[in-house]
């Protein structure tokens, strides 16, 4: 078959339009590849190749008021598994557990971070034993995948001590990781769960380094040191505390693991949190790495409640300690002095409607204020909340803060419990007719009804007595030193109180088993009813009375009788005091 020549000329140039259009269009993209993109595609290849292994940063040392070590770092291991897909990355864990002890919720934990971010290894033992990591390093030629890096490992020295105020770490979790709070996290790194770990965690995590591993194309590791460059992880800065561990570890050798009970104290000019202590305790160092189901099943059946913070979360009547509470409201609306007497002498009892007793049944007689404080005088009190009257009594303790959380700087503290207002709150929770207010009014004043108060925040209140009637706000760390006006007393009063409190720790008060030779105290003991369960027993005070160094706050629970509080409080006061003022010794 012949063509014209013309066809055929036609036929060529059409070929050679074609030919050349292809050429420029692959030279186009050649050049498109080569040139224009070039960065793109070789960042993608070194993605490729290249795989990112974090390097934790050691969080920041804590330490207290005398550079004690409260939270440090110590050397541990982490065992990753570098993988293509979630189905490699069960494959390769199977394989190890004939090695090493994995279980399914391991596995499924591992499976969850890899799918977070697959370009990072997935870690498989945030903190792997060293007998584990020796064995792996062993068989480390029969899986290729395998990453075994130092990392650093939270360590608690004195870590029971400690556990109510520091808290502990943990790994982030996927709700955590939705957080807006953590929008700069990756999955597996650890953060701070509870405590000053929590509170501070911006200041404790440093910044994560980073180093390279050159993988092949099924993800296997084919090169580990100098791969690429590394970049050094920033260890953070130390957070140093007002906490004084020599007391903290006085306080909790005095509540053992036997007692149910909460201890704080503070200094009253600055609200420096001296010691903070929940019994019984746990062990943080348990939670690092992962807390093992039986401890975790543990703590959370015991019913003593290790993990509940007795200072910050555990509310309760405030029972007699209220009553300086009522004391400073009635001096400061005028309605009674120290010395002024009721009009009803205490014969064991007062009726209102009904019969409401004094705790003790034989009676106070005619009393003064300053013996009714001393003696801790139910029927005193009664008569100086029905002066008061409800709406005087409800606005002064909103006054006196008793309705807010006390501010320190520690996570999840419980808000107290006290009427917003002087109608409407009763209204609602009993009806128009269903309560009546001199009776709410009589409750109230002894620290009884609808009043239940942390330690922390009674502590804060505390705080105002000994000094001008300015409460300090506690901090575990100083940040910022907070005074609030929440009394305004005379100085003449607010030395009486003082006075009036220094008698209950006498051979006439409520404490007078709680004396401390050469220091006078003084406080106020409180018995909180708690049916049908044993009484709750309380202590606020400060020492030395005529110049406040510490108020120590003490609950113990199904304690009876608020004596038991009031000798433990004055131990942990002697303690201290000694301490602060025993001479230095100097060698030449």
């Amino acid at each position: 078959m012949s063509y014209h020549p013309n066809e055929v000329s036609r036929r060529a140039t059409v070929a050679r339009v074609l030919l050349g259009v292809g050429f420029i269009a692959l030279t186009s993209a050649f050049f498109r590849a080569q040139v224009m993109r070039n960065k793109e595609y070789l960042a993608q290849a070194e993605q490729n190749r290249f795989r990112e292994v974090p390097l934790a940063a050691p969080r920041g040392i804590i330490l207290d008021r005398n550079g004690r070590i409260i939270a440090e770092n110590l050397p541990g291991y982490a065992v990753s598994l570098l993988s293509p897909s979630a189905d490699s990355l069960r494959t390769a864990m199977r394989r190890l557990s004939n090695i090493i002890p994995i279980t399914d919720d391991q596995v499924e934990a591992a499976v969850r971070r890899w799918r977070k971010n697959p370009t990072r290894p997935a870690v498989i033992l945030p903190d792997a034993p060293f007998d584990v990591v020796a064995v792996l390093e062993e068989r480390r030629v029969e899986n290729p995948s395998l990453i075994i890096q130092s990392t650093p490992k939270r360590y608690y020295p004195d870590g029971p001590a400690v556990a109510s105020f520091v808290g502990y770490t943990g790994e982030i979790t996927e709700r955590e990781l939705a957080d807006t709070n953590y929008s700069d996290y990756k999955p597996g790194q650890q953060i701070g769960k509870g405590g000053l770990e929590r509170s501070y965690e911006a200041q404790l995590r440093g910044k994560e380094g980073v180093r390279y591993v050159e993988v092949d194309a099924r993800g296997r590791v084919v090169r580990d040191a100098g791969a690429r460059a590394e970049e050094e992880p920033q260890a953070a800065s130390r957070l140093t505390t007002n906490i004084d561990m020599d007391l903290q570890l006085f306080v909790m050798s005095l509540l053992g693991d036997s007692l149910r009970a909460g201890v704080v104290a503070i200094e009253p000019t600055s609200g420096a949190v001296l010691a903070l202590h929940s019994a019984p305790t746990f062990d943080p160092n348990r939670f690092v790495g992962g807390i093992p189901a039986d401890y975790w099943k543990e703590l959370n059946t015991d019913p003593r409640r290790p993990l509940y913070n007795k200072v910050i979360q555990g509310r309760y009547p405030p029972a007699s300690t209220w009553k300086l509470a009522t004391s400073a409201m009635a001096m400061e609306a005028g309605l009674v002095q120290l010395d002024d007497h009721m009009p009803q002498p205490c014969t064991g009892g007062y009726r209102y409607g009904r019969y409401f007793r004094c705790w003790n049944h034989k009676g106070h007689g005619d009393i003064s204020l300053r013996q009714a404080i001393e003696q801790s005088c139910d029927v005193f009190f009664y008569q100086v909340g029905l002066k008061l009257g409800l709406s005087r009594m409800v606005a002064g303790g909103l006054k006196l803060k008793m309705r807010e959380r006390s501010g320190v700087d520690l996570p999840n503290e419980t808000q107290p419990q006290f009427p917003p207002d002087a109608q409407n709150y009763f209204n609602e929770r009993y009806g128009t007719r269903g309560w009546v207010p001199g009776s709410v009014a009589l409750n109230l004043s002894i620290g009884q009804g609808e009043n239940a108060q942390t330690l922390i925040n009674m502590a804060r209140f505390y705080t105002a007595l000994a000094t001008d009637g300015k409460a300090a706000k506690p901090e575990i760390v100083t940040r910022n030193p907070e005074r609030v006006q929440i009394m305004n007393l005379t100085e003449p009063q607010m030395l009486g109180l003082r006075l009036a409190m220094a008698g209950v720790v006498s051979s006439r008060g409520t404490a007078n088993s709680a004396r401390i030779e050469g220091i006078t105290v003084a406080g106020k003991t409180g018995t909180a009813q708690n049916p049908p369960n044993p009484d709750h027993a309380w202590f606020m005070g400060f020492a030395p009375a005529e110049q406040p160094k510490i108020v120590v706050g003490v609950f113990v629970e199904f304690g009876e009788h608020g004596y038991v509080a009031a000798r433990i409080a004055t131990k942990v006061m002697e303690h201290y005091l000694k301490a602060v003022t025993k001479p230095l010794v100097t060698t030449e």
